[in-house]
């Protein structure tokens, strides 16, 4: 039986943010009620999620907040709660890792402990990162087999979320599921510092996109639109017995290096300028990729999107919005 969500109460924290536009705005194309709490916002925001803005309830707030989390809650009839907020910068979490650790381990536990109290919430799904399964030598990596071994202030936070939340599934029997995705892109990311936008930014400049990397490091890539259809597909079918409490990789199962990464873009951009490679970035992980297997089995979820269609269709969204793009450099 299909999930129903016209009409359907759903709370997205992280809609400011891209991969929570991109899936707020689709449950809006579903036709859920779709409620936001809001804390920063990019004015740009606006312009990528027109649809969005103009139908959410937005409340603003702070998820670290109960009172704010709770009163959304109740007072929207809240059924699905997509948990995306986070502080989502690996170089940020360096900067200031107290804040990270507000953001994405504080903030997940309050979520859940609304949940908790108001008792009416039916599905939640929580969003961790590849990043919490740290540096390993086995892989890919898998749910079953990999152990949340993240060391550096970011990695360390989305592991301790991810426990958090599987201790209220395990002791309060929370309706919880948790997403690990790979290295999430596409049009409409206007944070800083990462790689596809900087790289697109850079060509349609026309300027040589840097590379703070020595450029061998291997990530695993996902593009926008397979994403949400993963939390979409897996918050449809949480309340299954084999469902419910599990984490499922959502990546590719591809990986490739961080210069050939930028070659693609370079590729698809049809130019031929020579990236600049400095070398300077540190903690960087050697290679890490993910499996999607159980992502497959269970949920029936695989990616559509090659690599170079995904790039593709988000050079053409930034293209068509130029003044979306912001110089990094």
């Amino acid at each position: 039986m299909t999930f129903e969500w016209q009409s359907t109460g759903v709370l997205v924290t992280g809609a400011t943010g891209f991969i929570g536009g991109w899936l707020a705005s689709e449950l809006v194309g579903r036709g859920a009620r779709v409620v936001v709490i809001e804390r920063d916002i990019d004015p740009r925001v606006f312009e990528v999620h027109p649809e969005l803005w103009g139908s959410a309830v937005r409340v603003p707030g702070d998820i670290i907040d109960l009172s704010i989390v709770r009163r959304a809650l109740a007072d929207y009839d809240i059924k699905v709660v997509f948990h995306l907020a986070a502080q989502a910068s690996v170089g940020s979490a360096l900067v200031d890792p107290f804040g990270t650790f507000e953001s994405n381990i504080r903030g997940t536990y309050t979520v859940l402990e609304a949940c908790r109290i108001v008792g009416r919430v039916e599905r939640i799904v929580v969003a961790s990162s590849d990043k919490a399964y740290g540096d390993q030598a086995l892989l890919p990596y898998t749910e079953e087999t990999s152990t949340l071994n993240g060391r550096f202030p970011y990695d360390a936070s989305k592991a301790a979320a991810d426990i958090v939340t599987s201790s209220y599934f395990h002791t309060f029997g929370l309706p919880i599921a948790i997403t690990r995705n790979a290295n999430t892109y596409g049009g409409g990311e206007l944070g800083g510092h990462r790689l596809v936008p900087e790289v697109i930014d850079a060509v349609l400049s026309g300027r040589a996109p840097v590379i703070r990397s020595d450029g061998t490091p291997e990530r695993d890539y996902l593009y926008i639109d397979d994403a949400v259809r993963g939390y979409v597909t897996l918050a449809e079918q949480v309340h299954r017995d084999d469902v419910k409490g599990e984490a499922f990789n959502l990546g590719a199962g591809i990986p490739i290096s961080v210069i050939d990464a930028v070659r693609m873009v370079l590729k698809v951009a049809g130019s031929d300028v020579e990236p600049e490679v400095r070398g300077t970035a540190k903690n960087e992980i050697t290679r890490q990729y993910v499996s999607f297997a159980k992502a497959n089995r269970l949920l029936g979820w695989s990616p559509k999107y090659s690599l170079e269609e995904g790039l593709t269709e988000t050079l053409e969204w930034y293209r068509a919005h130029p003044n979306l793009l912001r110089s990094w450099n």
